[in-house]
């Protein structure tokens, strides 16, 4: 654990020094003096090719410790899931890109510019992944070999989809959207795949994308102005834009307290996975719709003994999301929803559990950084009154979800 925390860490932080002092063309009139000052120090370069992979990365190495609960809810759904097309899908945005290129769709780099930018970011994937494969030495979760850690897919997925953002995410947030979609795609399949852990997919993100930025810096001191069509691909923001979003999410979910859904029986329910996807449309600056679908596994206490079975919960929600823009990258926001809550069935060494399904509703604070104008960071604590384990009972579960998501912005 050391070593990979090390080697992680290391990685991450690995292009701090040399890109700390580029400056930056974000506009620093709107807002005041304190705002300013958030804005002076999150919009350096450095601060903007760092802050979301590093995350990943960090987290990742975090997250190793719940590796088999994220596998305890892969198998609650997805057992049996044996599909090959993420070998060719981590290609799918780099192929985009070269055809957007071939057809002539202008974008950020001369071909020159271009393939030499992706080959620094190419190697230096590859030597990052690798390295950390040979040395840390993961047994995968099917038991096949001992290089699980990181996800190469992954890696190469999220380098890709970081090329497309980088080359073509100017000209519309969609080709932004359509790139990290296919990547997180990719990842999520290589988990349902049983071939890595959730950890090995978060790290492997992280890389992907903070090669490929330390891949176009190096590029961008070679060639400096030559070859380069777009001079600033994250120029000035507008802090009232709308900002509408769409996310994927992986966190914990808590129920405090316990519960007595039948008498003698005195349920508590211990913190489990979460995996959502959320966007949401905004009319305004400050407010819009949209809805959460998310699952949940909790491993379950019954009169003080843990059980073998799990309760798994599935959720869709929708409502009305709020955002105020704190400035010009980050915003803080809201949100009221309401929307249906399943469990799965649920054996206990007491009673059965039978599927049951029922209203609920929820609200959720979040925090958000605009790393570019369409790839943001958010980080949330949500709360949801879900229903009844079982319609006798009166007793709506209230659980707590803090997680970090990955969105991009439109």
């Amino acid at each position: 654990m050391l070593k990979r925390l090390t080697a992680a860490c290391l990685l991450s932080f690995a292009g701090l020094g040399a890109a700390a002092q580029l400056p930056d063309s974000a506009d620093m009139s709107a807002g005041g003096e304190f705002r300013r000052r958030i804005d002076r120090h999150t919009s350096t370069k450095a601060y903007r090719m760092l802050f979301v992979g590093t995350p990943l990365i960090v987290g990742g190495v975090v997250m190793q410790a719940y590796d088999s609960d994220f596998r305890r809810l892969r198998n609650g759904y997805s057992r049996s899931f044996r599909h090959d097309y993420d070998d060719w899908l981590q290609y799918a945005p780099a192929g985009a890109m070269v055809a957007l290129k071939a057809c002539g769709v202008r974008g950020r780099s001369s071909w020159g510019r271009m393939l030499v930018s992706d080959a620094f970011s190419a190697g230096l994937m590859a030597i990052g992944v690798n390295s950390l494969k040979y040395s840390c030495r993961v047994m995968r979760p099917d038991g096949s070999s001992r290089n699980s850690f990181p996800s190469g897919h992954t890696a190469t997925a999220f380098m890709a989809a970081t090329m497309l953002h980088k080359e073509y995410g100017h000209r519309s947030p969609w080709y932004s959207i359509g790139g990290y979609t296919v990547a997180t795609v990719t990842g999520v399949t290589r988990q349902l795949n049983n071939r890595h852990w959730m950890s090995d997919i978060m790290v492997g993100a992280g890389i992907g994308i903070l090669a490929t930025e330390l891949g176009y810096f190096l590029a961008d001191l070679i060639f400096k102005e030559k070859g380069l069509n777009v001079t600033e691909t994250y120029s000035v923001y507008d802090r009232c834009r709308r900002p509408s979003f769409l996310g994927f999410s992986l966190g914990f979910s808590t129920v405090p307290g316990s519960y007595t859904p039948y008498p003698g029986m005195h349920m508590q329910f211990l913190s489990g996975p979460a995996v959502s996807v959320q966007g949401a449309w905004f009319a305004t600056p400050y407010w819009g719709f949209g809805g959460r679908m998310s699952c949940t596994n909790l491993r379950v206490k019954v009169n003080g003994v843990t059980q073998n079975d799990n309760l798994e919960c599935a959720s869709m929600y929708a409502g009305p999301y709020f955002s105020h823009p704190f400035s010009m990258r980050w915003l803080v926001g809201a949100k009221l929803l309401g929307g249906c809550e399943i469990y799965k069935p649920c054996r206990t060494d007491f009673r059965r559990l039978e599927r049951r399904a029922g209203f609920s509703f929820g609200t959720g604070l979040s925090t958000t950084y605009l790393a570019t104008q369409n790839l943001g960071v958010r980080f949330s604590t949500d709360y949801d009154v879900a229903p009844p384990v079982v319609r006798s009972s009166r007793e709506r579960l209230h659980k707590l979800t803090f997680s970090m998501e990955v969105c991009a912005v439109f």
